[in-house]
């Protein structure tokens, strides 16, 4: 097909679709401009188009003749990256976990991982944590990513850190681990049910407790404290400060200001006073320390006595007296 073209007198394009055709056979495109010219200077001056230039034009049925739409953009014209806030954290080499851990977050954040570890294992990969806990499975795949990155992995508690929340917190490298000051850390054994018949039942207690064992040799292995007190301090939820967190081995230390880095809001520097609770895995250490506990006779009798000695501290006078009924 031929199409003569002339370059005498160009027409606007936003008048183009104003325009009475005479010629039927026109092919019109936003790259060319309609041009008018007469016949003889047609005749005199053909413009032929090549096959590719013809399924560019009119020979694809795909784009319309009249489709301005099917142009190409113009080289000038500025393009623009889409971005969020997870990429932008990703390009400072910072990953945030900040739901429940589940198999779809630890997919995300093993990704996030393995990536930042392969473009440069020797910068450290800052992992920011405000997690209840969730999932034992999906906790333990992102401990052996960490595991596995030969960078070092810093992470950072913000918020709460609890369940495998606290368990991934002090997997992080040895001196890089550390809590905001209005923080919390909470450790406790893995939970579950069981259900169905007695042998599905006896697989799921021997699955749940398979994974108590591994999670208080591993938390032995990373405080240096023993098994027999991991056990006892995660029976029951065990929620610590900043501070009570660094002194059990969880953290290294307690970012506050005056530390490059970050920013945080003014706190105390000095931890909060201890309250008088006595370590449970040294009552239950032994038998010998359960006989030393006051027996519940001579509890009743020293509160009918009003007395705020011990057993020992009191008069023979006293141990004649009969206690008062309740």
């Amino acid at each position: 097909m031929e199409v003569s073209l002339s370059s005498t007198s160009c027409i606007p394009l936003s008048s183009k679709l104003n325009l009475n055709l005479k010629h039927k056979h026109a092919l019109f495109h936003s790259q060319f401009p309609i041009l008018t010219a007469s016949a003889k200077t047609r005749r005199t001056k053909p413009f032929f188009i090549g096959n590719a230039s013809r399924q560019t034009l009119s020979s694809n049925w795909l784009v319309s003749p009249h489709d301005f739409s099917a142009s190409t953009a113009s080289p000038w014209l500025p393009r623009f990256e889409e971005l969020d806030t997870t990429n932008m954290l990703l390009r400072q080499r910072i990953i945030f976990l900040g739901s429940q851990v589940d198999d779809m977050t630890a997919d995300f954040i093993i990704s996030q991982l393995l990536f930042l570890d392969a473009e440069d294992s020797k910068k450290d990969i800052k992992l920011f944590i405000n997690s209840p806990g969730g999932s034992v499975t999906a906790g333990m795949g992102i401990y052996d990513a960490m595991k596995l990155c030969k960078a070092d992995v810093s992470t950072v508690c913000l918020g709460l850190a609890a369940s495998m929340g606290a368990f991934i917190l002090a997997s992080g490298t040895k001196g890089k681990r550390y809590c905001m000051p209005n923080s919390r850390v909470m450790i406790h054994q893995p939970l579950g049910t069981a259900g169905g018949k007695a042998t599905e039942m006896s697989i799921r207690i021997r699955e749940m407790a398979y994974h108590k064992i591994k999670i208080n040799k591993i938390l032995s292995k990373i405080t240096g404290k023993p098994e027999e007190q991991i056990e006892v301090d995660t029976d029951r939820d065990n929620f610590m400060n900043p501070w009570e967190a660094k002194e059990y081995g969880l953290v290294d230390g307690v970012i506050d200001d005056g530390k490059p880095g970050l920013v945080a809001p003014i706190a105390d520097a000095s931890p909060p006073p201890k309250t008088r609770v006595w370590d449970l895995w040294k009552v239950e250490g032994g038998r010998k320390a359960k006989k030393n506990l006051p027996s519940e006779h001579k509890f009743l009798q020293n509160a009918s006595k009003g007395s705020q000695g011990s057993d020992g501290d009191k008069g023979a006078g006293q141990q004649g007296e009969t206690p008062i009924a309740l």
